[in-house]
């Protein structure tokens, strides 16, 4: 099945060529000549590519991306913004938006259709991904279940479990699971309400509490065995989460 692919872009004559270039490479090409529209489409169509316009009229290319985000059939959809102007300040706020390529106008069509090209192919790098992600990338193979059980996320869950004691980022994690740093947040996010970095925190802790219970280990010794350098930041954690620091809990443990 071909590719859909929506444009949504206020000037009339960009918009069409955009349309035709897109129709005669075989594509099923959808378009809009402002932002609700365009966010109407999106959820009837559900395309696997959205190109956006940042400036327009009513509503911004920013509020169709955060509404288009929000959608839980739309969340992996690649979203490429149209712009005449990118600054650091553009780029930065729609990266945090879950943004996945800017395009600079004036463009030709062989970048256009280059920058969706790409956009596709990592798409389905990320689909190819999750289909190979094997039974045992479940909470059941974590010490001590703490994971949700949300095959989008086993991948994610099982190299955190395999790496926490290690510094790791979220582009670690992202790029280890398939996904782009963006898409990672916002999915993270929004099937469990806490970011990468907490569950990273939280499988820590689950090994600080099982060390704490079951060895004589220092509070540093401890520290360093699940990745921390600082043992006064690891103590610092630990009491956000506990409301008690290491040694007290140690001396009293709730779970």
């Amino acid at each position: 099945m071909n590719a859909t692919i929506l444009v949504i872009e206020d000037e009339d004559e960009t918009r069409e060529i955009f349309l035709r270039c897109l129709t005669f490479e075989n594509f099923n090409a959808i378009g809009a000549k402002e932002g609700a529209k365009g966010i109407e489409l999106a959820k009837v169509h559900r395309p696997d590519l959205i190109v956006c316009d940042i400036m327009m009229p009513e509503m911004d290319g920013y509020g169709v991306l955060k509404a288009v985000r929000r959608d839980a059939h739309l969340q992996t959809s690649p979203f490429i913004f149209l712009t005449a102007k990118v600054t650091m300040e553009d780029l930065r706020q729609g990266m945090a938006l879950g943004a996945d390529d800017y395009l600079a106008k004036p463009c030709t069509i062989e970048q256009f259709l280059s920058a969706i090209a790409t956009r596709l192919q990592r798409k389905q790098e990320i689909q190819r991904s999750l289909q190979s992600a094997t039974p045992q990338h479940t909470t059941a193979t974590t010490p001590f279940s703490i994971f949700p059980d949300c095959p989008k996320l086993a991948p994610v869950f099982q190299f955190i479990d395999s790496h926490y004691q290690q510094p790791i980022h979220l582009s670690d994690v992202a790029q280890a699971a398939g996904y782009t740093p963006s898409y990672l947040t916002n999915l993270s996010q929004n099937h469990t309400g806490r970011t990468v970095k907490k569950w990273i925190t939280e499988r820590r802790m689950a090994q600080a509490r099982q060390l704490l219970k079951d060895t004589a280990r220092s509070i540093k010794q401890i520290s360093e065995d699940i990745g921390y350098t600082d043992a006064g930041y690891f103590t610092r954690q630990f009491r956000k989460l506990h409301g008690v620091p290491p040694k007290s809990w140690r001396r009293n443990p709730t779970d």
